[in-house]
Order: structure tokens, then C-alpha cells, then sequence
């Protein structure tokens, strides 16, 4: 079982995370405008589905191989460091679109849905950058069981996710129509979001490995 800091260190960095644009809240909002929220609610259970693999294949040994070995332990940590610096620049680099700023999308079936969301979070770089470089760095072998820790940890990170894109979803078209009138808070919450993620890339990139 996880340290009670570690847990709360963990949720802080998916919160983070899901927090940051990325292909899953770019697909959920642009279906949500574009077909209603309930549309966007069914393709959140593909995106869940997705998050389910990475977590069944990491806890499964990747996170105990990364664990073993020091040298690809090094490799991932920079890695998500170097990610999560590139996360930051995407938030403020002049000329970046506001994950509000969608195009329309076709009205899909249910089906369809499910197996979108489920691809867009499988081949999200981010969700595979979480579960293969972030995920491991919370793990302590001499906490217990290796497998528990994964489950709980990416446990942890699905509930988070799946909350924070569920209720961007649903607010949706509410969020895009209050930040069309207000520019300034769009750049407020860019800097917030890439200073929050740049102090987690430093972080990661000095701590020394467990």
C-alpha cells in the first residue's frame, strides 16, 4: 500500500495532467459541442477502457522491470521530465489553440463512439507517458507488493481522469462561451497550467531514484 503522501503527491500529478489539453479532452469537448453531452459520456467509456490496458500491462511487470533496472529507471524519468516541459510550452506557446476551439464533428453511434474514444486514448502519448514514466516513480518496492501499488496508484489516476473529463465535458459549451469573452483569463490559466507543469518536470528530473 502506498504512503499516504505518496498517494496525494500521485493525485496531484494526474490532476495535473488531466487538466492539460490532450487528445482525450480535445475528442470529449469537441463531441460534446458538436453531438450533445451525452455523446461525449459514452466515448468517455471508451477513454476509460483505455486507461484500463496501460494500467493492466504496467502493473502486469513493465513497473517492476523499470524498478529493477536503474538504467531505464534514468532513461523514463528524463523522458517524462523532457514530456512534461514540452506539455508546458504547448500551453503557452504564441499561437496555440485553446482546446475550446474545436471543429465540428460527425454524429457517430454509440458503437462507433466507445471504439473512438477508446483509440484516442491509446494512441494518447500522454496516457503512455503517465503510465510507463510517471507511474513508477511512486512505486516503493519496500512498501509491499509491486502489482497492489500499480493497481491502486493507476486506479487512483483513472477515477481522476475520468472525473476531470467528464465534468469539462459536460460543462463544455458553458466553458467555451464564458472564455470567448474573456481572453485574458485564457492566458491566466495557460501560464498557471505550464508553471505547475514545468516545477513537476524539475522535480522529476532531479529527485534521485528510490
Amino acid at each position: 500500500m502506498p504512503e499516504a503522501k505518496t498517494l496525494i503527491a500521485f493525485a496531484l500529478v494526474c490532476l495535473a495532467m488531466a487538466l492539460t489539453p490532450g487528445p482525450n479532452m480535445l475528442y470529449l469537448i469537441g463531441r460534446s459541442i458538436s453531438q450533445g453531452r451525452a455523446a461525449a459520456l459514452v466515448s468517455l467509456i471508451g477513454v476509460a477502457a483505455g486507461f484500463v490496458v496501460y494500467l493492466v500491462s504496467a502493473a502486469l511487470g513493465i513497473t517492476a522491470l523499470l524498478m529493477a533496472a536503474p538504467l531505464a529507471y534514468d532513461v523514463l524519468r528524463f523522458g517524462g521530465a523532457i514530456y512534461l516541459l514540452w506539455l508546458a510550452w504547448q500551453a503557452i506557446r504564441p499561437g496555440g489553440a485553446g482546446p475550446f476551439q474545436v471543429r465540428d464533428l460527425p454524429r457517430d453511434s454509440p458503437t462507433k463512439l466507445v471504439a473512438m474514444g477508446f483509440l484516442t486514448n491509446l494512441l494518447n502519448p500522454k496516457a503512455a507517458m503517465l503510465y510507463l514514466s510517471l507511474l513508477p516513480q511512486f512505486i516503493d518496492p519496500a512498501r509491499g507488493d509491486v502489482l497492489s501499488q500499480s493497481l491502486i496508484l493507476g486506479g487512483s489516476q483513472i477515477v481522476i481522469s475520468l472525473s476531470v473529463n467528464a465534468s469539462i465535458a459536460l460543462a463544455a459549451g458553458t466553458i467555451a462561451g464564458f472564455l470567448a469573452g474573456r481572453p485574458a483569463f485564457v492566458v491566466v490559466q495557460r501560464w498557471l497550467m505550464a508553471t505547475v507543469l514545468g516545477g513537476l518536470a524539475i522535480k522529476m528530473a532531479t529527485e534521485a531514484r528510490r
